[in-house]
C-alpha cells in the first residue's frame, strides 16, 4: 500500500513558477514510476509527465516540454514537478500517481494504468 500526498500548488501569475511535491508513505516508493496528471474543470484528466522508478527515464506531454521538469528523490520518498513559464491553460487540479509496472518510456501513461493516487493540489495561473 502506498499513500501519496501532493503539495505546492497555489495561485501564480502568467509566466510564473511553482514546484509541486508528491510525498509517499511506505518503504516501496522507489519501486514505482510516478506520473503527474492534471484536470481542468469540464475536461478529462491529462497526463503531464512521468518518471521511472530509478529516475532514469522521463516523459512529458508536448504542451509542457521545455517548461516543466520532473524529478524524484527516493531517499526522501518524494517526487517533484518544477513548472516554469506557467500559462492560464496550465490551471487545474494536479495529481500524482504511482504505477507498480514502472512504465515511463517515450510517452506519458494513461490514468487507467495507475495503482495509487493522491488527492491533488490546485494550480491556478492568472492572465
Amino acid at each position: 500500500q502506498l499513500q501519496l500526498v501532493e503539495s505546492g500548488g497555489g495561485l501564480v501569475q502568467f509566466g510564473g513558477s511553482l514546484t509541486l511535491s508528491c510525498t509517499a508513505s511506505g518503504r516501496s516508493f522507489g519501486r514505482y514510476a510516478i506520473t503527474w496528471f492534471r484536470q481542468a474543470p469540464g475536461k478529462d484528466r491529462e497526463g503531464v509527465s512521468c518518471i521511472s522508478s530509478g529516475g532514469g527515464s522521463t516523459a512529458y506531454v508536448d504542451s509542457v516540454k521545455g517548461r516543466f521538469t520532473i524529478s524524484r528523490d527516493n531517499a526522501r520518498n518524494t517526487a517533484y514537478l518544477r513548472m516554469s513559464n506557467l500559462k492560464p491553460e496550465d490551471t487545474g487540479l494536479y495529481y500524482c500517481a504511482a504505477d507498480a509496472q514502472d512504465y515511463c518510456s517515450g510517452y506519458v501513461p494513461t490514468p487507467m494504468t495507475m495503482d495509487y493516487w493522491g488527492k491533488g493540489t490546485q494550480v491556478t495561473v492568472s492572465s
